[in-house]
């Protein structure tokens, strides 16, 4: 099967004698609606009307054409041109180089227009207005003038010189394509300025100037090349390969009919091939109107109605030319309406992808399959496998391919190429999805994306499908899930349907060795990150057992990292934990350092915890990595109930916390007797005296108490030393001296009262410097009020107070920085307003 463009249809014949065979054949033809004026070699206009079609329009193949009237012009000479003016009923001919007015339907001359003589060509330019003009060329002068057409005138109002003779020309808006007998030029009937486009190496007869609308005209260029010119003299579509011998050329968008001697060939603009070609011997030339062509020879006209688009592409479809289809129907987009072909591109557009798919030319089949709006099922169902997520009602509705390449064979014989069309399925499915057309069936495109993942062993993306919000169908994937061993998987699709039991007991399977899935190196870490976030009470207090027993450390996090908003019962918690030391531990800490809980039995509990764990560590490693958790705390914290500490620190030998408890009921000399005598660490002694001093004066107390109780003892008179000379800036030496033994000697502790001396002698002189610092900034305020006390101010008669706005009537005033008056009594001038724009 051929494809056409066009239908061919013979509509006129024109009966003559046989004298006259030779004398009244057709020279020009012309076509208003279902008006068609023949102009013949004889001087004879001829009025034939077309036959209306079922819906008004002309269609020249139902019935015979109806000659109407003819107007003989003369006896002789032949009419070279026929052109219509429907907004004023005229049709314009010329003949004997004239141009002549004729009503178009009773072809009786306009009275009130005389004839335009000595004209070689015309032309009308196209105008809906009030407006028409119209372009002819002089047979005597190089020259183009432009005539203003009226009801009864037509005047000129232009003339624009040539340099050479026009032979063609042809009119768009204002302006004018001209073809002399060996270049092209374009001229604008506004300015008057020309610009010259190119030479050809054309006879006079082979000149051609056609106007294509919007702005474009067609010409007939050098090396038999039809090129397309803008008004703007710049070329936007690729020239057009074409017969030498062309008599005639015309446009019915988006085709261009070239007319030669026997044929007709019809040309696309779109892609320049040649499309048909229809045989007309001893044709003349052509007329392309906006719904069809006619073609007419000495005796002949012939009617070529454009095939309706929607017929045009089924004919390329059928012969599986989807991409000529496709550059049809976007060809045609600008300039007719296709709200009607929407469906037919929609479908097209999916069977041209199909080509593409089999040709594995996949990224063009995606775009194609995307553009028609490919239901992702018409895919879906060409795998094996996989058409198992369809239900058995669906149907395919796209008509059947003579496919290059059957999936099922390729799954089985070629592994590598099938795995390519599984990728570029899921690439398509993942565009679809969240698209209006992969909603309709959003069911099938999810459980498929799932089969595909297991099946390439996409873990990531099967992984993300799983979390992420689906609507794969339990039923279906579940088992596969299974089969394949993706356990993990299984449980976040239980998860993201809400089965959040079912979910977190499939992990648990997995960490406990019942399920095997080597998908997530941590199971055990994502079931807490998940109890952590599970707004599911009951999910979470079901396996919050399992997740302590497993670790307690990692475990408490299912309560410790709660968002603010959804944290647990604390009560209940501690409950829990009380069974799991180091989490009972954890979880403390959090409520008292992350929480700023204040309650008392919050920090009583922890304090025993630390004891607790304290006592442990020591037993199985010597570590004491909680004792300095335990000390911290017991500096620290003000809630927490002394007494009930004291007893088990007292009781588990904890000397050090033994002293900071004692030094928070203020026995600090009790405490530093036991870090002394019992624990027998003098560094922890003296750093006891820096943490409870907060202040220098109580620092130095506690030093002093320090100090007799090593002077106290026979076995410490060298840490006594050591104390005086470490901190010769905080003990005063007078107080000193006076614990000192009468046997102590004054070179034992000249380094002590060295320091103490000097720091003496330091705090002397920095008291004496701020004194004399602020002795000169007393002396500087009395001089700025010396200087201002001797300034003048005149006070007259009746002048007001610039706060009070009341007379000065008392002898003492102030003057502000302003040098405003006012009394001293007022508190102060108001602000001043600001005056800046």
């Amino acid at each position: 099967m051929a494809f056409k463009a066009f239908t061919h249809t013979h509509v006129y014949e024109k009966q003559s004698g046989s004298k006259e065979k030779d004398k009244s054949g057709i020279q020009c033809i012309e076509r208003h609606d279902r008006n068609v004026y023949i102009g013949t070699q004889d001087a004879t206009v001829l009025h034939l009307v077309l036959p209306a079609g079922p819906d008004g329009d002309p269609s020249p193949g139902q019935s015979k054409i109806r000659e109407c009237r003819l107007r003989k012009l003369g006896s002789s000479d032949q009419v070279a041109q026929l052109r219509v003016v429907p907004l004023f009923n005229h049709l314009l001919v010329l003949w004997d180089r004239s141009v002549t007015a004729l009503n178009m339907f009773s072809l009786e001359p306009v009275a009130a227009l005389k004839k335009i003589q000595h004209v070689h060509l015309f032309e009308v330019c196209d105008s809906s207005a009030a407006r028409v003009e119209m372009v002819t060329s002089s047979s005597r002068r190089k020259l183009i003038r432009i005539h203003v057409v009226g009801v009864d005138s037509w005047d000129v109002v232009k003339e624009v010189s040539l340099l050479q003779e026009p032979v063609a020309l042809a009119v768009d808006g204002a302006c004018v394509c001209i073809g002399t007998s060996d270049r092209y030029l374009l001229c604008d009937i506004r300015t008057g300025s020309r610009d010259d486009l190119f030479l050809h190496n054309h006879g006079r007869q082979r000149v051609i100037v056609t106007s294509m609308g919007r702005g474009e005209f067609l010409l007939n260029g050098p090396e038999s090349l039809g090129m397309f010119v803008m008004k703007t003299g710049i070329c936007q579509r690729p020239p057009l390969q074409w017969p030498q011998e062309v008599l005639a050329a015309g446009v019915c968008f988006p085709y261009i009919l070239t007319l030669q001697p026997r044929v007709l060939s019809v040309y696309s603009l779109l892609d320049q091939q040649c499309k048909q070609t229809v045989n007309l011997r001893g044709a003349k030339g052509l007329l392309c109107t906006s719904d069809g062509v006619l073609v007419f020879t000495e005796r002949d006209v012939f009617s070529l109605r454009p095939v309706p688009l929607r017929e045009q592409t089924q004919a390329l479809v059928g012969l599986e030319r989807f991409e000529e289809a496709l550059l049809l129907l976007d060809g045609v987009r600008g300039r007719r309406p296709l709200d009607s072909y929407e469906e037919l591109q929609k479908a097209v557009s999916c069977l041209a992808g199909f080509v593409h798919f089999y040709q594995e030319a996949f990224s063009d089949a995606s775009v194609l399959f995307i553009t028609g709006e490919l239901d992702p099922r018409e895919l879906i169902c060409l795998y094996p496998g996989i058409q198992a997520c369809l239900g058995e009602d669906f149907q395919s509705q796209l008509e059947p391919l003579n496919k290059s390449r059957d999936l099922q064979v390729l799954c089985q014989e070629d592994r590598h190429t099938f795995h390519h069309y599984l990728a570029f399925l899921g690439e398509f499915l993942r565009a679809v999805r969240g698209t209006e057309r992969g909603l309709q069936c959003s069911k099938e495109v999810d459980c498929a994306l799932l089969r595909l993942y297991v099946e390439l062993e996409d873990t990531e993306n099967l992984q993300q499908l799983v979390t992420c919000t689906n609507v794969c169908s339990l039923d279906h994937c579940l088992p596969v899930l299974e089969q394949h061993s993706r356990y993990f998987a299984l449980g976040s699709l239980y998860q993201s349907h809400g089965n959040h039991i079912d979910a977190i007991k499939t992990w648990v399977n997995i960490a406990d060795g019942l399920h095997q899935d080597r998908s997530c190196s941590d199971v055990y870490g994502h079931i807490v990150w998940t109890l952590s976030r599970l707004q599911d009470r009951d999910a979470v207090w079901t396996f919050a057992d399992w997740t302590l027993q497993r670790n307690q450390e990692i475990g408490v996090q299912i309560f410790n990292k709660r968002a603010p908003d959804d944290r647990l019962e604390t009560q209940d918690v501690l409950a829990l934990v009380e069974r799991y030391p180091s989490a009972l531990l954890l979880y403390l800490e959090f409520l008292i350092h992350d929480l700023n809980s204040e309650e008392e039995g919050h920090h009583n509990r922890l304090a025993l915890a630390y004891v607790t764990q304290s006592l442990r560590e020591e037993e199985e490693s010597g570590l004491r990595k909680t004792r300095g958790k335990l000390q911290q705390l017991l500096w620290d914290s003000k809630f927490y109930d002394v007494s009930t500490v004291y007893e088990r620190v007292e009781s588990a030998a904890f000397l050090r916390e033994k002293g900071i408890l004692l030094g928070r009921t203020g026995g600090h000399g009790e405490a530093l007797q036991l870090l002394v005598h019992q624990e027998g660490d003098l560094r922890a002694a003296e750093a006891y005296c820096s943490r409870a001093g907060r202040d220098a004066q109580a620092r130095q107390t506690l030093l002093l108490t320090l100090l007799q109780i090593y002077l106290g003892s026979e076995d410490h008179g060298g840490a006594a030393v050591d104390l005086l000379n470490r901190n010769p800036r905080v003990l005063a030496a007078e107080r000193v001296v006076q614990l000192l033994p009468d046997s102590w000697s004054v070179q034992l502790v000249s380094q002590f009262l060295v320091g103490s001396l000097r720091e003496t002698f330091h705090r002397r002189r920095m008291a004496m410097l701020q004194k004399a610092i602020g002795q000169v900034e007393l002396l500087r305020h009395k001089v700025i009020w010396m200087q201002a006390s001797k300034t003048k101010f005149k006070l007259d008669k009746g002048q007001q107070c610039h706060v009070c706005q009341r007379d000065l009537a008392e002898p003492p005033f102030a003057c502000d920085l302003s040098g405003d008056l006012m009394h001293t009594s007022c508190p102060g001038p108001p602000p001043r307003e600001d005056t800046d724009p």
